[in-house]
């Protein structure tokens, strides 16, 4: 349903500036610079745990949306945000939400320069980043001879959900661990400067790894191997996985709001990056993204999140 809805607008949009819409930001061209501009909404109702306390929520919506200012090589310059309050909301609620917008403004060094209010039948936050950079990454530019790579680790966002939501009892560590990243995520802002010099392409892992790795396929026009044994997975995941008999794979690939970076890079340009990653696989031509897993290749099904549908 949310796709039907972006493709039901994008056939009335042909005014689309010097960047056509349809990756992490839009961009117009000032000069030898881009300006990239991103939107990301949150709506207590649907992003918002219980277990997440007001100031993680105005620090989230800052990070979603500097982490798509991430993604495309930008360092970001501003922060704007619309904040729709139902009547009667709690106020000491919308002022943990100011400290955690706050506090991520001196985070990721980026002001505020602009914000609205209104009456809403929920508690919405609509945020805007805006960043700049001499060399645009996108989800298109893969080639073939790339190799596959992811910042950080995957997975402990949706084992840190479902934790919560089949109240399973583990550890303290472990529960510690899991919703640091479910609770807390941080958005790879200098890794995504770094990787617009170097990378060929890119995307921040928002609704799960595996969508966003059919993304870079799709738009690319190219074939991704993946390597299971390579994916950089906490033991925190696997335990929630088995506690739950599922699959940490599965978990893994379809955890969203990780706000990790997976890029394609070509191999020469690896000893450059001074960050830790992790090569997950490789670009080849031809379509569609694959998982090698106990020596066999099949096809990595789509999965994560969209809006209107089940997860």
């Amino acid at each position: 349903m949310e796709r039907e809805i972006i493709n039901l607008f994008m056939k009335h949009f042909k005014n689309q500036g010097d960047f056509p819409l349809g990756d992490d930001t839009g961009a117009l061209k000032l000069g030898d610079e881009w300006l990239v501009a991103t939107n990301d909404m949150l709506v207590k109702s649907t992003d918002v745990p219980e277990i997440m306390t007001p100031e993680q929520v105005g620090f989230k919506v800052f990070t979603m949306n500097i982490s798509d200012v991430a993604s495309m090589g930008a360092e970001p310059i501003a922060f704007l945000f619309s904040l729709g309050v139902p009547k009667d909301f709690d106020m000491d609620y919308l002022e943990g939400i100011a400290k955690g917008i706050a506090k991520a403004s001196e985070f990721y060094s980026t002001p505020i320069i602009s914000a609205d209010t209104n009456e809403a039948c929920d508690l919405i936050i609509d945020g805007i980043a805006l960043g700049k950079t001499k060399r645009l990454l996108t989800r298109s530019g893969a080639n073939a001879g790339d190799l596959v790579c992811v910042t950080g680790d995957i997975g402990r966002a949706l084992a840190g959900l479902k934790v919560y939501f089949e109240n399973l009892e583990v550890g303290e560590r472990t529960r510690k661990a899991l919703y640091e990243k479910l609770l807390e995520p941080k958005a790879r802002v200098r890794e995504g400067v770094v990787l617009g010099r170097y990378a060929n392409s890119a995307i921040d892992i928002s609704d799960g790894m595996s969508k966003e790795l059919h993304l870079i396929a799709e738009m690319s026009g190219v074939k991704i191997l993946i390597d299971s044994e390579k994916l950089p997975i906490q033991k925190e995941v696997f335990e929630v996985a088995e506690l739950l008999g599922l699959d940490p794979i599965e978990i893994a690939l379809a955890s969203g709001e990780e706000f990790e970076l997976i890029f394609t890079v070509p191999e020469e340009h690896l000893d450059k990056l001074d960050f830790d990653f992790t090569v997950i696989g490789r670009v080849e031509k031809g379509e569609g993204v694959y998982l090698k897993r106990d020596e066999e290749l099949t096809r990595m099904p789509v999965l994560g999140w969209e809006h209107l549908t089940k997860p």
